[in-house]
């Protein structure tokens, strides 16, 4: 039961390719990918009938770090972050209906294939099939970035996202061999207190939060559909593995530390997710927002609030990224209860987001203020992108028929749907009234800036906003300008020495080298 949602979600995209590669012009491929994508959904809240659920595959031959068997589990913790996922592309499905250029078979096949991913690494319990969903994810869209993109700058920041993301791995494979070290193999779902650091790491360094980074170009082609897909894989994998980061239930000695640099990067998330102009622009600032605040759950030792967290940042994301911004009834409705689920208030979807060992002291510090400040911005962009009409968006929606835009509004509605229904049912953070005064003082600061919008220019968007211009006025991007002049001087460095010994002298300087390192160690010899 537990493999029923993942085969049907690669079996439905090897049909695709192969319907689409022996025929074409076949017209009824978008009914089979919603199929599939239907019956994995339904599949993952059939699993609520039997969870815990527990696979097993011993890999004969393996040793040291790789030595523990592959194993996925399904459990309450981690079962919310496989509804949002297959919610994603189940609405991908429904609201490419009003896209001009379908039909897309191999894009559809490829977002099932992502999601597919996506729900082995939350599932995964053991490192190595973290690490190569990760790597398997990553090289995706590395391959896919670079070629959709023909700015020298977009690829270099690709490039410097796809390495950040290459020294998550690195870090988990080093919590490892450390773990390894202490006579205990790396377990994700318990890991020891003195790795856990190396973990927090890891996500952080694939989400952009620790340290604070962009890892994706704007200027990318991947935008709605495949795009929402593989981005908000990458970040859901990852958080998956924030939110079992804590739970020991010990109070770390750079927790204080890092909850600040957490922090800061939420306010950085939130204010430019505030000013960006869309939210295809801005959605590299929602993941670090929102991420920003799921780690600092994980690191209050709150695995409940940062798996709430994670499921907001998913599944709002999606309704964002998927849907066409305006002022109708519907989108009204939408946005009202997005913002609900978004907003920590009692028994909402990130109710629990709150929660965490002494709330009451740290909350009074800058840390708290600056979280709550951020959700608040966040919240405030949410509604913003979802109803500042696009020039576009209604003559697109009203192009199409009757029938069309119910299936599309049926997919804008989904996600959002599924995040209240997050509130009530299905896991340990159902029905928590929380910390209520701290959701309740980030609904009063965000009525409170609601407010202040027409009469401070600086909180409304920015038409012209571009990730590349936000990033300028980032001020760690210099630093990781200068990393980059740094590999290239090296690199120049390493070419020159090879052509020097290349060269029709390179014996001679081979010889010269050897006499001078015979001329150390004589000289050390009695």
């Amino acid at each position: 039961m537990a493999l029923l949602p993942l085969a049907l979600l690669f079996l439905t995209s090897s049909v695709l390719v192969g319907v689409q590669v022996a025929q074409p012009k076949y017209r009824f491929g978008w009914w089979i990918a919603v199929a599939g994508a239907f019956l994995a959904w339904v599949g993952v809240w059939l699993w609520q009938f039997g969870l815990p659920l527990t696979l097993e595959a011993q890999i004969w031959g393996m040793a040291g770090l790789l030595a523990e068997p592959l194993i996925l589990v399904v459990d309450r913790m981690n079962w919310p972050y496989a509804l949002a996922l297959t919610t994603v592309g189940l609405a991908i499905l429904l609201t490419d209906v009003v896209r001009e250029d379908l039909p897309m078979p191999f894009s559809w096949a490829g977002a099932l294939v992502l999601i597919g991913l996506g729900l082995l690494a939350v599932m995964a319990d053991t490192p190595l099939v973290l690490l190569l969903v990760w790597a398997a994810v990553d090289l995706t869209d590395l391959m896919v970035q670079l070629l959709t993109i023909d700015d020298p700058n977009g690829v270099r920041r690709v490039i410097l996202g796809f390495a950040a993301r290459l020294a998550g791995i690195w870090m988990v494979i080093w919590a490892g061999v450390l773990s390894l070290g202490r006579g205990v193999p790396l377990d994700l779902s318990a890991p020891l207190p003195e790795v856990q650091v190396y973990l927090v790491l890891a996500a952080g360094l694939r989400l952009g939060v620790l340290p604070l980074h962009l890892g994706f170009s704007a200027e990318s082609a991947l935008r709605r559909g495949f795009g929402t897909a593989l981005r908000l894989v990458v970040a859901t994998s990852s958080l998956a593995v924030v939110s079992r980061l804590t739970g020991s239930g010990e109070e770390l000695s750079y927790t204080p530390l890092l909850l600040v640099l957490v922090a800061m990067a939420g306010i950085y998330g939130g204010w430019n997710w505030l000013r960006a102009s869309d939210a295809l622009n801005g959605r590299p600032f929602w993941l670090i927002g929102w991420a920003a605040l799921a780690v600092a759950a994980a690191l209050r030792n709150n695995p409940v609030g940062a798996t709430s967290w994670a499921a907001a940042l998913t599944l709002a994301g999606a309704t964002l990224s998927l849907s066409f911004p305006g002022r109708n009834r519907f989108q009204q409705v939408i946005t009202a209860l997005g913002l609900w689920g978004l907003s920590g208030l009692p028994f909402s979807p990130t109710a629990s987001g709150w929660e965490g060992a002494a709330v009451a002291l740290w909350a009074r510090g800058i840390s708290g203020a600056m979280l709550v400040l951020a959700q608040a911005l966040l919240l405030l962009g949410f509604m913003r992108k979802m109803l500042w009409p696009s020039p576009d968006a209604r003559e697109r929606l009203t192009a199409q028929s009757d029938g069309l835009q119910r299936i599309y509004r049926s997919g804008i509605a989904l996600p959002v749907i599924v995040l209240a229904l997050l509130g009530w049912v299905g896991w340990q953070g159902a029905l928590h009234v929380g910390v209520w005064w701290l959701g309740l003082t980030v609904a009063v600061l965000f009525a409170v800036l609601f407010w202040l919008m027409p009469h401070w220019r600086w909180l409304n968007p920015i038409r012209a906003h571009s990730i590349q211009s936000g990033s300028q006025v980032m001020l760690l991007d210099a630093f990781y300008r200068l990393l980059g002049q740094g590999y290239s001087l090296v690199g120049r460095l390493i070419r020159s020495f090879t052509t020097l010994l290349e060269g029709e002298g390179g014996m001679l300087w081979v010889l010269l080298f050897f006499i001078w390192f015979l001329s150390l160690f004589s000289a050390r010899l009695p």
